[in-house]
């Protein structure tokens, strides 16, 4: 029994491993909230693990988090510049978040390296359509 109420709860069963595996099946399961509790503490506990932050932004995109996923996918980017879905990620949330030049930036260059993707294609139009139409 906690001595404070205020205190954080027992972390969850598992480790760093069984933590990041059971966010992504939440993550799959339409659970983003309940993703988003286990991705925080393996991102804290592994705080250099791009495959753990890109749950964790997925995780925050779904929450509605955008300025959380921003960062996230931002800190992916810096480190690996050329990983088109962390690109693609932060150019999504910029956009939700009313930055369309920074949305076009970044989902130009994910289309650019995977010109076959059509997702990516898709956001990248809608970014530059509504940032036509917003000047």
């Amino acid at each position: 029994m906690r001595d404070d109420p205020g205190e954080h709860p027992d972390p969850p069963a598992g480790g760093v491993y069984e933590w990041y595996t059971r966010g992504l099946e939440l993550l799959r399961a339409g659970s983003a909230a309940a993703a988003l509790q286990l991705l925080t503490r393996a991102a804290d506990a592994e705080p250099r693990s791009h495959s753990i932050r890109e749950a964790l932004a997925r995780a925050q995109f779904g929450v509605r988090q955008f300025g959380a996923a921003a960062e996230s996918f931002r800190w992916i980017v810096e480190e690996e510049p050329a990983e088109d879905y962390a690109r693609f990620g932060l150019g999504l949330a910029l956009s939700r978040m009313g930055d369309f030049e920074g949305a076009v930036e970044h989902l130009a260059l994910a289309a650019a390296m995977r010109p076959e993707n059509r997702d990516y294609a898709k956001a990248l139009q809608h970014a530059r359509a509504t940032l036509k139409f917003r000047r």
